[in-house]
């Protein structure tokens, strides 16, 4: 279920929405620090910018968006005492979503993107709206409501990658597991680590399909951050949620993406949980469970997902 903590009191740090960042680097400054502990929250903008989508009717032209300046994020913040080496974890206590929402076709965008570019469909959006739980798709379809933070990571190794891309250090994953009740870990790469957030969903399908293919919206998260020696092998961005764990992969093509999650599951199992390598591949090959959760960016995400019932308890 969808919540709306803006109605939920909060006495602790707002991470307020205004210099947005279309890349995560080591080069930006910092506007807001919080320790391991903390419980704080953060405001982020509509994927396109604040000044579109205001109305139910209101229509997108080209002009009005530039790639690769979307998916604005708020950050960089400080997390106090993480160093390379580090794992950062994020707890996702709640994604907020309330209001307007939107999906869109957009030229050279989605899995099949000239149809747009030929003008076969044109650009088109569909505004909805997003309340207690439900997505307004029309008078008749209403959908459940599955908020999730799409873009989501730390400072990269060297330089910076845009809002659009992901990698290592997290970015634009768009994974569904993303969201109210589970964490994600990082890896560090800069001192501070350098967090993050943006491009939240109300909804998003299997693959994005469509390009700007979730329900796009602003949010307000609340998180809670961590910090401890990452594993030996923790390579990128890791998922825990109540009943599973999940290893990431991005790259294109997309077999290669898969690779990396499923490697990362071997490494996973083995180090955290004893599971010898040849065996614990053996057993991906009878319990895993995976699928690609974009196929829209400049490198596809995959998921690997391994149910805890199969795992000895740690």
């Amino acid at each position: 279920m969808a919540s709306d903590i803006s109605v939920t009191p909060f006495n602790g740090q707002i991470i307020r929405k205004g210099d947005l960042k279309y890349a995560l680097a080591a080069t930006d400054a910092f506007v807001a620090e919080v320790s391991p502990g903390d419980i704080f929250e953060v405001e982020t903008e509509l994927n396109i910018g604040g000044h579109l989508i205001t109305a139910l009717d209101d229509k997108l032209s080209l002009s009005d968006v530039t790639i690769p300046f979307v998916n604005p994020a708020t950050g960089p913040i400080l997390i106090r005492g993480a160093k390379p080496g580090d794992m950062v974890t994020v707890d996702v206590i709640s994604v907020g979503v309330h209001g307007l929402g939107f999906t869109a076709l957009w030229p050279g965008i989605g899995i099949f993107p000239d149809w747009v570019r030929r003008q076969e469909f044109g650009i088109q959006n569909r505004n909805v709206r997003v309340e207690d739980g439900i997505v307004h798709w029309s008078d008749t379809l209403k959908l459940e409501a599955k908020p999730m933070i799409g873009v989501i990571g730390l400072a990269p190794v060297a330089g910076g990658v845009l809002t659009i891309d992901n990698g290592t250090h997290g970015g634009n994953l768009d994974i569904q597991e993303v969201t109210n009740g589970n964490r994600v870990m990082f890896p560090v790469f800069q001192e501070g680590a350098y967090l993050y957030c943006g491009d939240v969903h109300a909804l998003q399908g299997d693959a994005e399909c469509n390009g700007m293919g979730a329900i796009e919206i602003r949010g307000h998260l609340r998180l809670k951050v961590g910090l401890g020696p990452a594993p030996k092998r923790l390579n990128w961005p890791r998922i825990e949620t109540p009943t599973h764990i999940c290893t990431v992969g991005c790259a294109r093509p997309l077999d290669d993406a898969l690779r990396i999650a499923f490697e990362e599951m071997v490494y996973w199992l083995e180090e955290s949980y004893g599971i010898p390598g040849p065996e614990a591949y053996m057993l991906l090959g009878q319990i895993a469970e995976a699928r690609c959760t974009q196929m829209v960016n400049p490198k596809y995400t995959y998921v690997c997902k391994v149910d805890k019932r199969y795992l000895p308890r740690i």
